[in-house]
């Protein structure tokens, strides 16, 4: 896995300037533990619709709250719910799909009919009905358990697929011939190979979070008390902050979901452009040469002649 995260670093700018602004989030997070608020206690605690200055750097609320704080505090929680999610889904696909593409015949045919019944149910409609059903009720742990539950049919294909290729290759055969258990199999054989795939996975995973959360809150069908990307812009919108000139309690937010987003899509699109057979046969070709002018004995002749 190191080593797939230096190549890409190496080889894909896309993936280092969305690194670098993923960095700025996890900034913002890092400020939430050494914030001089109270995250439960926002509301009251200083002057009421300031625009931005040196005091408060992103202007307060109609509620009396500092936005930047109030941001990192919503920064900390959105990312809190989309590793919950991403936890929880991608480590269901990844164990089902790598377990029904190895064993495959009844095992295989039962698991794909139920991930199939589950991909043909419309998620987004379904976690709004559950929202308005449980209205107010969806706490942060709760949502991310919810979104990942809902959220694994579709990478456990992805695996399944890299599993039916792999359990056919001559080094699986010899380790079932040299007595490897199935779980040792899987886990020191097979997992390595899908380890970048599970990066992508676990990228697109965030996505997904990030945006049913703001969706979710924005309906105002989350748990409100708490700060995340989705409920300040519901509270911006629900005091009309554009009609009467406040904007800067809403461009907070959408700039900081518009950071995640983008930092998170450009890692994608990195892994993507990496995961590609004939850009990875140009950095082999390149990297292949790259060790060829390290061991060319005439190179070093030369640079001891060097002055």
């Amino acid at each position: 896995m190191f080593t797939t995260i230096r190549d890409l670093f190496k080889f894909s700018p896309s993936f280092r300037f969305g690194s670098l602004i993923l960095l700025l989030v996890a900034a913002m997070l890092v400020l939430s533990f050494f914030s001089p608020y109270d995250p439960g206690k926002l509301r009251r605690k200083v002057k009421r619709n300031q625009p931005p200055s040196a005091d408060f750097i992103f202007g307060t609320t109609s509620q009396g709250e500092d936005v930047f704080w109030t941001m990192t505090f919503a920064v900390r929680n959105t990312l809190t719910i989309s590793v919950i999610a991403v936890v929880i889904g991608r480590g269901i696909g990844v164990i089902l799909g790598m377990l029904s593409g190895y064993f495959g015949g009844t095992f295989d045919r039962v698991m794909q009919s139920i991930i199939e019944s589950i991909i043909v149910i419309p998620r987004l409609p379904l976690l709004i009905l559950i929202g308005a059903i449980l209205r107010g009720s969806l706490t942060i742990y709760s949502l991310g358990i919810l979104i990942g539950l809902l959220d694994w049919a579709f990478p456990s294909k992805r695996y399944r697929a890299q599993i039916l290729s792999l359990r056919e290759r001559d080094f699986t055969h010899t380790a079932v011939f040299s007595g490897m258990s199935t779980v040792k199999i899987v886990v020191r054989e097979h997992l390595p190979f899908i380890i970048p795939f599970l990066l992508a996975d676990v990228i697109s995973g965030f996505l997904f979070s990030i945006g049913i959360e703001v969706t979710l809150s924005y309906l105002g069908l989350a748990n409100l008390d708490s700060p995340t990307i989705g409920t300040m812009i519901y509270w911006g919108n629900y005091y009309q902050s554009i009609w009467v000139g406040r904007t800067w309690v809403l461009i907070a937010p959408i700039v900081a979901a518009i950071c995640m987003v983008l930092g998170f899509y450009l890692m994608s699109v990195g892994l993507s452009e990496y995961l590609d057979p004939r850009k990875r046969l140009v950095r082999l070709t390149a990297r292949a040469g790259d060790e060829a002018d390290n061991d060319d004995p005439r190179k070093e002749k030369d640079d001891a002649w060097a002055p």
